[in-house]
């Protein structure tokens, strides 16, 4: 780590819980981060400035004006741009040393299983069931840690699944994909704009304390955020040992309180 480093980081490495090392192994870091809207952004914005050595930002989507209510990666000169590019040139000016790599196209098949190989920690900032499950299974075929974020109206949620863990769930436990409920998002419903940047922030979080083996993750519990009230409320995620993806047969699993939000 060069001065430059030192002086950046330093506030990271005055915590006794990162110093030096911690901050080592963020540098070391490769993170893929689904999705660079709501919640991309500023899951993006604070891995890079936490020093993440390699950000892969995938979105296929071009910035739109209604967008920039809450999409904090873009500005308004940049309408019409590639969404990952947009966000590219963003983070880069956020922090120059770490490297940014826009993936301009869907992520499916081959190409998400190899990001997702190639990644440390991955960050499920999507706005669809397909993509998430997709995304959920190349995490499980490759045992990588997801960190999975939704938010819509004025609620959240956030949970991990760290495959690397035994008896860890998946994201089809809880949501099968045969029993998907109806798809909401912000163009039909509305979000309130403060609430995917705390969801974003807090995936972060997770995925950080993930790279450098910090505290306890959410893995094994589902944070939802009513922001109307500002509660809380907490519930357990269960394995599901007949799931098709990560158990053994096809069954549906359930989460054991709440209701899923979407993006």
């Amino acid at each position: 780590m060069n001065d430059a480093q030192l002086l950046r980081y330093a506030r990271h490495i005055l915590l006794d819980e990162i110093g030096i090392e911690g901050q080592q192994k963020l540098i070391n870091a490769r993170a893929l981060v689904v999705g660079a809207g709501g919640l991309g952004s500023p899951a993006a914005v604070y891995l890079a400035s936490a020093g993440v050595g390699e950000i892969v930002l995938a979105d296929h989507d071009a910035v739109e004006l209604s967008n920039l209510q809450r999409q904090i990666l873009h500005t308004t000169a940049r309408i019409g741009k590639n969404k990952a590019e947009s966000g590219k040139q963003m983070l880069e000016a956020i922090n120059p040393e770490i490297q940014v790599r826009a993936q301009v196209l869907r992520l499916e098949d081959s190409l998400m299983e190899l990001e997702v190989a190639a990644a440390d920690v991955v960050l499920d900032c999507t706005d669809n069931f397909e993509t998430r499950h997709a995304l959920n299974e190349a995490c499980v075929l490759f045992s990588k840690p997801l960190v999975s974020g939704a938010a819509i109206r004025f609620g959240g949620q956030v949970t991990v699944f760290d495959q690397r863990k035994p008896g860890s769930a998946c994201y089809h436990c809880l949501f099968p994909d045969t029993d998907t409920p109806e798809e909401m998002n912000c163009a039909t419903s509305g979000v309130f704009a403060p609430v995917v940047g705390i969801i974003g922030a807090m995936q972060a979080a997770e995925a950080l304390k993930l790279i450098m083996g910090l505290g306890e993750s959410l893995d094994g519990r589902m944070q939802w955020l009513d922001a109307l009230t500002m509660q809380w409320r907490s519930a357990r995620v269960q394995r599901d040992p007949e799931c098709r993806v990560c158990g053994v047969r096809p069954h549906a699993g359930k989460v054991d309180d709440g209701a899923a939000v979407d993006l």
